[in-house]
């Protein structure tokens, strides 16, 4: 062996780094790696070691893009509701009826959560990270949240006695039905091929919940009335 050959793995690594920096690409290819770890195995198989070792680049690169395993997960978390809000965005701006609208927010909610649902546990704490500590992180949830909520406003706004806090708790009860509907899907906890399918029992627990949002409103005035 040439006296020279223990000096070639560490270039070649520098010189992979540096076309991965070169191109530009790094960031986002330890991001895919460690997307795919999350996804496999949990948050807590993903560490910067492994995913410099998944991308073939030194240990020492992934530090250029996060400062720690917490950075890159937040990154991942941030990302996911960045995509969450984006989808659920187009939706509520569709030409739609709020009440179908709304509908199908919900089934894209439960549809994000089911494809990915390492990614989504994540989203919501898995990996015991506080992401109130992150605010980017905090703020892309809080943000992925605003389209159901104008989708509620709007659906209301026609409803007696509807108003700005009748809207937000009717949002809170959408997004908590959506996140445990998710959530019992996830852990398989209820099975929906029991129930004709997850796209049948989706649709038949958001319809029952947005009939009952205009409904209750209407039982409430009345209500009022008779006082």
């Amino acid at each position: 062996m040439s006296p020279r050959s223990p000096a070639i793995a560490p270039r070649r690594a520098r010189d992979a780094d540096a076309r991965a920096y070169h191109h530009g690409d790094l960031r986002n290819a330890l991001l895919a790696h460690a997307r795919t770890m999350l996804e496999r195995d949990g948050p807590e198989a993903v560490s910067l070691r492994a995913v410099a070792r998944a991308a073939g680049v030194s240990q020492t690169a992934p530090y250029k893009h996060f400062a720690s395993k917490d950075d890159l997960l937040a990154t991942i978390a941030g990302d996911g509701f960045l995509e969450l809000a984006a989808s659920q965005r187009v939706i509520a701006d569709a030409q739609d009826t709020a009440a179908e609208r709304l509908v199908l927010l919900g089934r894209d909610y439960v549809g994000f959560a089911t494809t990915t649902p390492q990614r989504y546990r994540l989203m919501f704490g898995a990996g015991g990270i506080d992401w109130r500590a992150h605010p980017p992180v905090a703020e892309a949830k809080a943000g992925s949240f605003t389209p159901v909520k104008d989708v509620i406003a709007e659906h209301l706004a026609g409803e007696r006695l509807a108003s700005g806090a009748r809207a937000e708790v009717a949002a809170i009860a959408t997004w908590a039905l959506v996140h445990g509907l998710s959530m019992l899907l996830v852990d398989r906890t209820l099975h929906a091929d029991e129930q004709g399918g997850e796209h049948a029992l989706v649709g038949a627990v958001l319809e029952e919940h947005v009939a009952g949002l205009g409904s209750q409103a209407s039982r409430r005035g009345a209500a009022a009335a008779v006082r």
